[in-house]
């Protein structure tokens, strides 16, 4: 059976949020698409915060980057030793066989790990306007056959080696990027911390520190403190098209707070955003008109509509973490927005 239906997911449109920094510089609404509908107010509470401070949520894109790693096997550690400093010295060459599978894929970086006579090559690569996951691996695929027809000593093991690394949680994604990285900051003045959040800064830096920071350490988390960033990446992703899987790296991000004489210093990092404006799952006409209103279809330099996407993005990350933070510092907060949303009422106002 090739038949295929769809799934509805509720989706509300939340903001608007003030974006400002070195990619985009505009006040917008974002799409969400998701069956938690305590998310929406969660997010448009954040989103308000940004538009009545002076500079809004300032986001810094600060890399962008798509990664596959490839496995090879050698006859032993030396010949692999030997291979990566091979590989180092012909770099020039090695672009020009990336080059040569796509019209927008550039190998800009390689790193590698060595281990018994297993060699993992990680290609680095920028993909235009896609998020390139297809782009990357075709890329490696033909660096591949390039490198076992010219160097001896290595045979075929994986395209894929799991030092990409592609939705699992690890440290080297944050280490050295995948996707796009996106600092976002918004510094709160005290007044509206108090009249909006209901909060302190203090509370909400201790809070950051015990929870995300302590909590997230004893967890055991990887390359991550953060109280809810998989919750916005999630309906952010399926709203707009994206490998929604990618949330799992995603969601890899560090979450900042500093009391600045009782005004909120607040930021998300999030190193690993996986987002694209053209490819597989860009032409549902709902992604369409998403990333239309999202101002992701104007005609930009290769890359700009992605890299403007992951911004808007990451800014919604930090409404609902913001959001988030600041109810958890009020004992049974989040417990009545949740109660208030998620639970329907009876015809006598009972909730069920």
């Amino acid at each position: 059976m090739n038949d295929t239906s769809y799934a509805a997911v509720p989706l509300q449109w939340v903001g608007p949020l003030r974006v400002t920094g070195n990619t985009v510089d505009d006040l917008v609404e974002v799409p969400l698409a998701t069956y938690e509908s305590p998310l929406w107010p969660s997010v448009r509470r954040g989103a308000r915060m940004s538009t009545l401070t002076e500079h809004g949520i300032v986001a810094t894109l600060v890399d962008d980057r798509m990664t596959r790693s490839i496995l090879l096997e050698a006859d032993d550690a030396h010949t692999a030793y030997t291979t990566v400093g091979r590989l180092k010295e012909q770099f020039t060459q090695l672009q020009e066989v990336a080059a040569g599978s796509s019209r927008y894929g550039r190998l800009i970086d390689l790193h590698h790990q060595i281990t018994g006579n297993l060699l993992f090559l990680r290609f680095e690569f920028s993909t235009g306007d896609a998020s390139g996951h297809n782009m990357a691996t075709l890329a490696a695929d033909h660096l591949m056959d390039h490198i076992l027809a010219t160097l001896p000593g290595l045979r075929y093991v994986s395209i894929s080696g799991n030092y990409c690394t592609d939705k699992k949680a690890t440290a080297v994604n944050g280490i050295l990027g995948r996707g796009k990285n996106v600092i976002t900051e918004l510094l709160i003045p005290r007044d509206l911390v108090a009249a909006r959040l209901h909060t302190t800064a203090r509370d909400v830096v201790e809070l950051n520190i015990r929870k995300n920071l302590i909590g997230t350490l004893l967890a055991g988390g990887i390359r991550s403190a953060n109280a809810h960033y998989a919750n916005m990446l999630l309906a952010f992703y399926l709203a707009t098209g994206q490998d929604a899987a990618n949330i799992v790296e995603g969601s890899q991000g560090i979450t900042h707070a500093e009391d600045r004489d009782g005004d909120l210093y607040f930021s998300c990092t999030l190193p690993n955003l996986i987002v694209g404006t053209v490819g597989n799952g860009k032409h549902q006409d709902f992604v369409e008109e998403n990333l239309t209103r999202l101002g992701c279809r104007e005609a930009r330099e290769p890359g700009e509509n992605a890299r403007r996407l992951a911004v808007l993005a990451a800014a919604t990350v930090l409404c609902g973490e913001l959001s988030l933070m600041a109810a958890q510092t009020n004992r049974g907060e989040l417990m009545r927005a949740h109660t208030q949303f998620e639970r329907p009422t009876t015809s006598n106002g009972v909730q069920q």
